[in-house]
């Protein structure tokens, strides 16, 4: 008797069972992660749904930041947006200011071994006028890549400041070889950091601060690179060329971001690659990269509730462990760092972004900021390439920021 029982409960529960299934909250998921750390994305969702019932986490690469943040844009207008976005940390303020990203205050009830947990710096970016709406995921610090290879055939050292960054360029500088390769991206990070590790800001009291002492100091270490022969200046539509420079020996250093690492393994290096912080000066800070999570406006009680659920499952010290090692980002938590041991120990140059956390500083979180970085990018652009001396483009830079509502 008690194996028909058992088909007929069987048959009972069916329609239970299919029910369930067919209620399951869908949480669409938009992001800009290729490669093994978007492959990996989708092992993580393809686990999460399997392991629960309630959700269903659809994830989709949008394209590169920017690509993403303009088909975002036109989602919005339409009110087909994605419940959950990847936003690049320069695109969060202005989600945030537009009243498009959701306070999830509400919704998070973390426990206080689970915060103690979270790196401060990356925790706190999330949070703009004493509300939390950015979860962290992939952060980033940017690097000095460098051919150790002509390092130690020239008896150098990576530069540890900037008087030292200059001397090894142009002591790496040749007929064939530029000692450094510098890109102009759109969101002006890498001059950004250049900056911040002397010790200055982009931004002051909430406005542009792009002629300040440190900006000029920085920019006129460029043009005096670039007269002497030993800078290449490349813009972002030039990133590919900037890579095959390095690769291809071409240029000996190369500033970047960590997460740059896998992307260039691509390419067949014929030398050794090296590693090493942004030169600094005492109290210099680097300006953390990345992006965050945000739920926007417009998802239903069920689609947040699912999305965080995914975050928290993101957020598993395992998970983040195997994140590092897809994709190079910085462990957003302590508890990981022991599962990343012997990952560092293969490539101690792997921890090197890692290491920078203790210096690090978010960027900063106002919802112009995108566009005054755009607007400083193109300054640089202007000196490096079409010779406009440091201080009148970063006046120009200025005044045309500042006049950005």
């Amino acid at each position: 008797m008690k194996q028909p029982l058992a088909l007929a409960l069987g048959f009972l529960l069916l329609p239970l069972a299919l029910a369930q299934a067919g209620t399951r909250t869908e949480v669409s998921f938009w992001h800009s992660m290729d490669g093994p750390a978007g492959r990996l994305l989708s092992t993580f969702a393809q686990e999460f749904n399997a392991r629960q019932g309630l959700y269903r986490v659809v994830p989709q690469y949008a394209g590169d930041y920017r690509d993403a943040e303009t088909k975002l844009v036109a989602a919005l207008r339409t009110g087909s947006q994605p419940v959950l976005f990847q936003a690049e940390i320069s695109f969060f303020p202005r989600l945030v200011g537009e009243g498009r990203a959701l306070a999830l205050d509400a919704y998070l009830n973390l426990d206080r071994a689970f915060l103690e947990d979270l790196f401060e710096p990356v925790w706190n970016y999330g949070v703009m006028d004493g509300k939390r709406y950015g979860l962290p995921l992939n952060t980033s610090t940017p690097v000095l890549f460098y051919n150790l290879d002509v390092f130690r055939a020239k008896g150098l050292k990576a530069p540890r400041n900037w008087k030292e960054f200059e001397e090894v360029a142009k002591a790496l500088t040749s007929r064939q070889a530029k000692g450094f390769i510098f890109v102009t991206d759109p969101q002006a990070w890498l001059f950004e950091a250049m900056v911040t590790s002397r010790g200055g800001n982009l931004v002051r009291e909430s406005k542009p601060n792009f002629t300040s002492k440190e900006a000029l100091e920085t920019l006129e270490m460029l043009v005096r690179l670039n007269r002497a022969g030993a800078l290449s200046a490349r813009s972002m539509a030039e990133a590919t060329f900037a890579q095959l420079d390095f690769v291809r020996t071409k240029g000996m250093m190369v500033m970047a971001s960590i997460a740059n690492w896998p992307a260039a393994e691509n390419f067949s290096f014929a030398f050794t690659l090296g590693v090493a912080p942004v030169p600094r000066e005492p109290g210099g800070k680097v300006p953390m990269g990345g992006a965050q999570l945000v739920v926007l406006r417009g998802a239903t009680e069920a689609q947040v509730r699912g999305a965080l659920e995914f975050w928290r499952y993101l957020m598993e010290p395992e998970n983040v462990a195997r994140w590092v090692q897809a994709s190079y980002y910085v462990p957003v938590r302590k508890s990981a760092i022991p599962l990343l041991e012997g990952f560092y120990r293969e490539n101690p140059f792997r921890k090197v972004a890692f290491e920078q956390i203790a210096h690090a500083q978010e960027r900063p979180r106002i919802p112009q900021f995108s566009a005054w970085a755009s607007v400083l990018a193109e300054a640089l652009e202007k000196t490096l390439k079409g010779g406009v001396p440091p201080q009148k483009a970063l006046e120009e830079a200025q005044r045309k920021a500042e006049a950005i509502r």
